[in-house]
């Protein structure tokens, strides 16, 4: 059992008694420092369990306790998803809010404070698989040609820095988030290595090969960005010299669908889909894209990468050792 985190200050939450906020301000710090989820992940769990104790005071008449959120039944909780279905949300949201409760009625029942079972009671809700759309090789090439925003009315380092943020999520399967977090002392000069070390989902770290021609383009970015960029610094910078957000590289994207003539799901994500995808079309194995794209499963680079059942069964066919 964790010790008593006395010190800690409870959230406060009108719908729910001191003993379950006291509890839930045990269990966020838990998340935090014990199984060292995202913040964004942290934030997204709380959010639903308070959304799901505000239903339960209205749906009771009275504030949620300790005891009465063990004694759930699996009805209250249908009732609490079926009204968060009528506020149109996704099935993703729905079952990463099952998942947070759950997570909570865990840490509940290992402090020692009730079992909520209920919640192992309840299917979580279909999520359907939709394929992610690739870009065509010939366009991905172009999204990363500087040359291509040489008539927007914008500094020439910025298309420079665009451009090497394009060619990183294109050429090493980049999530932008990973793109956006390098630190220049990450990123080796043309000609002085080849690999990088990305920090991804999870705070896990994992080793991505880089081609000489995406660090040129990253080098010269650098050489004309007219922001000083410390070694312990971001290396992609926004125009101001502060940290590059997303949004930036999102709209670069959407100028460049229009120019290009490239449908809405052209995006900078798409462009980890197409790393994926034209890997595998050219014979590249499975597990090592997995490996690339840093996923946990390799039923999500499946799904990543569009493979189907003829594609299995080619590999089968070319690759199995026949007696």
């Amino acid at each position: 059992m964790t010790k008593p985190a006395t010190s800690l200050q409870p959230i406060e939450l009108d719908c729910a008694d001191e003993t379950v906020t006291l509890e839930m301000t045990r269990w966020l710090s838990h998340l935090r420092a014990e199984r060292r989820l995202s913040p964004k992940t942290s934030e997204a769990y709380a959010r639903d369990v308070r959304q799901c104790l505000t239903f339960l005071a209205e749906h009771w008449g009275r504030r949620v306790t300790l005891k009465a959120f063990a004694a759930l039944e699996a009805s209250d909780i249908r009732a609490f998803m079926a009204m968060r279905r009528a506020d149109e949300i996704g099935g993703r949201s729905l079952m990463r809010a099952l998942a947070g409760l759950r997570s909570f009625g865990r840490f509940l029942e290992r402090e020692g404070k009730g079992k909520v079972g209920a919640l192992s009671a309840i299917r979580a809700p279909k999520v359907a698989k939709s394929l992610p759309k690739p870009i065509q090789m010939a366009a991905a090439k172009r999204l990363t040609d500087a040359d291509e925003r040489a008539g927007e009315d914008r500094d020439p380092w910025i298309w420079a820095r665009d451009a090497a943020v394009m060619a990183l999520l294109y050429g090493s399967g980049l999530r932008i988030s990973e793109a956006l977090g390098l630190k220049r002392r990450d990123v080796p000069l043309p000609g002085e290595g080849d690999v990088l070390i990305v920090t991804g989902k999870g705070n896990k770290t994992r080793m991505v090969p880089v081609l000489q021609n995406v660090l040129q383009l990253i080098q010269d970015y650098t050489a004309t960005c007219p922001h000083q960029l410390a070694p312990a610094g971001p290396i992609f910078v926004g125009a101001r010299g502060g940290p590059l957000s997303p949004r930036i590289i999102q709209l670069t994207m959407e100028r460049l669908r229009g120019a290009l003539g490239l449908p809405d799901s052209a995006t900078p994500h798409a462009l980890r889909h197409s790393f994926a995808t034209h890997l595998l079309s050219r014979g590249g194995d499975l597990r090592a894209i997995q490996e690339l794209l840093g996923h946990a499963s390799l039923s999500t680079t499946q799904i990543y990468t569009g493979i189907d059942s003829e594609r299995l069964l080619e590999v089968y066919r070319t690759a199995h050792p026949r007696g």
